[in-house]
């Protein structure tokens, strides 16, 4: 009878999730959803009534955000990937040693 240790998970912290305090930045463009301060007809840009065209601002304010985040968290250096000089034979599970 053969007993197999189950995976240990990897201990250090580089998971999926990771928390930036740039990430908050992306809360901004929920504001929009709070109509009652923009609720007005006046003043009117372009034609179009104060309520529509401040949600086409707030598109942009939400593309600006999006941006800003990403080049503030994105990874400067590339992880290394343990198993880096194996040979795709040696990684197959069918030629396991």
């Amino acid at each position: 009878m053969s007993t197999s240790t189950p995976p240990t998970p990897p201990t250090d912290e580089s998971s999926g999730l990771r928390f930036s305090p740039w990430n908050l930045l992306l809360l901004l463009p929920f504001l929009m959803l709070v109509t009652p301060w923009f609720n007005a007809a006046d003043p009117h840009l372009f034609g179009l009534p104060f309520f529509y065209w401040v949600q086409f601002a707030w598109v942009a304010v939400g593309v600006v955000a999006v941006a800003i985040v990403y080049v503030r968290t994105r990874e400067e250096i590339n992880p290394e990937v343990s198993g880096e000089g194996l040979d795709v034979d040696e990684l197959d599970e069918g030629t396991r040693r």
